[in-house]
C-alpha cells in the first residue's frame, strides 16, 4: 500500500485564498477547508502552526502574486510607459487576484495589522506607477496628481456600480498619461 500523500502548502493557500475571496477571513476555517481537500485537519497542522500563521501565509501570497509577480512579468512582457501601466492594472486586478484583493481591503477595515499591509502593497503598487508615469510627467506635483488618479482608477472602478466600458477606461488612461 502507498503511503498517503501530503496535501501541499500551496494547495492549502489556494483553497484558503478562494475561501477569503467568497466569504472573507472569517470563512477561511481549518475544518470546511479539510472538507473541502478531502484531508483531515491533521494535514494543516503539518504545515502551519495556526489559523493566525495560515492567515499570514494568505496575505504573503496574495502580496507576492499581486505585485512581485506582477510587477515581475510586466517589466519582462511590456513596452513602453503605457504598455506597463495598462498590463500592470490587468494582472493586478485579473480575475484572479480582484476578488482577494477586493477581500483583503474589506478586511482591512476591521484590522489594523491587515491594513498595514495594505498600505505597503498599496505605496508598492503607486511607487511602480509613480516611476512609470514619472517618465513623461516632470513636475512632481502634477506626477502625484496623475499617479493618484491612476491608482484610484484602478481600485474605484471595481468600486462603482456601473462598469466601465473598456474604450473609457483606456481614455482616462491616455489623459493620466498625456
Amino acid at each position: 500500500m502507498a503511503p498517503p500523500t501530503r496535501t501541499s502548502r500551496t494547495t492549502w493557500i489556494d483553497a484558503g485564498l478562494r475561501a477569503l475571496a467568497t466569504g472573507g477571513p472569517d470563512a477561511v476555517r481549518i475544518e470546511p477547508l479539510a472538507q473541502q481537500l478531502g484531508v483531515t485537519r491533521g494535514g494543516f497542522y503539518g504545515m502551519f502552526k495556526s489559523r493566525r500563521a495560515f492567515l499570514d501565509a494568505l496575505l504573503d501570497t496574495w502580496e507576492q502574486r499581486s505585485t512581485d509577480d506582477v510587477l515581475a512579468r510586466v517589466e519582462t512582457e511590456a513596452g513602453d510607459t503605457r504598455a506597463r501601466v495598462r498590463l500592470a492594472g490587468v494582472l493586478t486586478f485579473s480575475r484572479d487576484l480582484l476578488a482577494v484583493d477586493l477581500a483583503v481591503r474589506d478586511w482591512a477595515r476591521r484590522d489594523k495589522a491587515v491594513a498595514r499591509r495594505l498600505r505597503r502593497v498599496d505605496d508598492s503598487r503607486m511607487d511602480y506607477l509613480r516611476a512609470q508615469i514619472g517618465a513623461v510627467v516632470t513636475d512632481p506635483d502634477e506626477l502625484e496628481a496623475r499617479v493618484l488618479l491612476a491608482f484610484t482608477l484602478a481600485i474605484g472602478r471595481h468600486f462603482a456600480s456601473r462598469r466601465s466600458e473598456p474604450e473609457v477606461v483606456e481614455r482616462a488612461l491616455d489623459v493620466i498619461l498625456r
